[in-house]
């Protein structure tokens, strides 16, 4: 009987040793792949809905794995459907693949120096958000999964979507067209994966949350008009300047004095004021564009309201009019609970139970969300800071740093799920 238990002992575990390399080899042969599409990418970024180059980078390389491509989805995206050898559910893989209208000001030897124009203005254009890693990570996990078709229990549809930062003004783009264009479907989609590198996370470490995870974000636009003056006769005319200044006042009480910020946080900041040609004119008038993050749609509801009833109300006290347009641009990110604890052995397995760890929820924002509300969805956040380092540098800011080292455990982690989560 001994030797029998030895004899079976010894069977599967020489059939999971002998399973084990060939994969860890695949992961040690792609790594370096994954570095260097990375830093061409970042090297060549391109702006939302006009990923041109990117997409024809993409959909080269999942033709040369022998994975079925669609191209032109949702203007630029590049979709990639792989079928295992053997039947089962379909899970899908989602990467971002735009840049942003950011001037790089890293030394970085793959250091962006594009520009290009963005309403109306020649900037520079920089992967200042992490989706050149992403794109990289996710033309990893294909190249992998496409070499180990005996193990995939189902089809892996790789996503590669265009416009996550927001489609141009006057056009539609990212998630929620791929939506309307029915990327989730044919094959139909069971479960949704994605991952977002973060500059002040350690490399090797994953952070996630269950439920509610990123904020739900609003575009809103407000019209200002006055009566134009001398600069010296204000007097004569009505400023919609100072207009704007107390309606961005008011705006913060809202925050400040209304919204139950022990339920969820909230949001609303101005990002942009136009205004005015010359030092000495009062201007006709002001535009003011800004963004909403919410995490309860109860608490989204009574800021809207709120801010429609107080924009022209604060215009009027002042002699001027306003208006205010509220547009959604993503819903809130949700983990679905389930899926979550599905496949939280396969993250910790992964990278070492003490390098998963859970965060609060946070005011940034993703459309990825728009696959969540069709599709149960996991999104977790992938380590990009060299650790040890003392300083990390923002999303979104010319000095943004990835260190790369951190790549490779976001294209096993995703490789990893996707086989889990089909073989379950």
């Amino acid at each position: 009987m001994k030797k029998l238990i030895l004899i079976t002992v010894l069977l599967f575990g020489s059939i999971s040793m002998a399973q084990e390399p060939n994969l860890t080899n695949d992961y040690k042969l792609v790594e370096k792949k994954v570095i260097e599409w990375r830093r061409e990418i970042h090297q060549n970024p391109e702006l939302s809905n006009r990923e041109f180059k990117t997409a024809e980078k993409i959909a080269a390389h999942l033709n040369s794995l022998g994975i079925a491509v669609q191209t032109g989805v949702a203007h630029t995206g590049v979709v990639g459907i792989l079928k295992g050898n053997q039947p089962g559910k379909v899970v899908a893989l989602r990467a971002d693949i735009d840049a942003l209208p950011v001037t790089e000001r890293n030394n970085l030897e793959f250091k962006s120096t594009v520009s290009s124009e963005f309403l109306g203005e020649q900037v520079g254009v920089m992967h200042a958000c992490g989706h050149d890693t992403h794109t990289a990570i996710l033309m990893g996990v294909a190249e992998v999964l496409s070499k180990n078709k005996d193990k995939i229990k189902g089809t892996v549809k790789f996503i590669f979507q265009p416009a996550e930062e927001g489609a141009p003004p006057g056009e539609e783009g990212g998630a929620l067209l791929m939506v309307k264009e029915g990327v989730l479907k044919n094959p139909d989609v069971d479960a949704i994966f994605g991952l977002h590198i973060k500059s002040e996370i350690p490399v090797g470490v994953i952070r996630y949350k269950s439920g509610g995870t990123m904020a739900a974000a609003q575009r809103f636009v407000i019209n200002v008009k006055g009566k134009q003056s001398h600069g010296s006769q204000p007097w004569l005319g009505i400023d919609p300047i100072l207009i704007s200044a107390k309606i961005i006042d008011g705006l913060q009480t809202i925050i400040s004095r209304e919204a139950d910020l022990t339920n969820e946080a909230a949001v609303i900041s101005v990002g942009k004021i136009k205004s005015g040609v010359r030092f000495n004119i009062i201007p006709e008038s002001a535009e003011m564009i800004g963004t909403i993050r919410t995490l309860d749609y109860d608490m989204q509801k009574m800021i809207n309201q709120r801010m429609v009833e107080m924009v022209p109300a604060i215009a009027k006290a002042y002699g001027g009019d306003a208006s205010i347009d509220i547009q959604s641009t993503t819903a809130i990110t949700y983990n679905n609970p389930e899926l979550v604890i599905q496949m939280l052995p396969t993250m910790k397995r992964v990278a070492g139970q003490e390098n998963i760890q859970t965060q609060k929820a946070i005011t940034g924002a993703e459309d990825f969300s728009y696959f969540q509300e069709k599709v149960p969805g996991l999104f977790f956040f992938l380590g990009g800071m060299t650790p040890g380092s003392s300083e990390s540098f923002p999303h979104h800011t010319p000095d943004f740093l990835i260190d790369d080292s951190g790549l490779l455990l976001g294209v096993k982690t995703l490789t990893e799920m996707s086989l889990d989560y089909l073989n379950m």
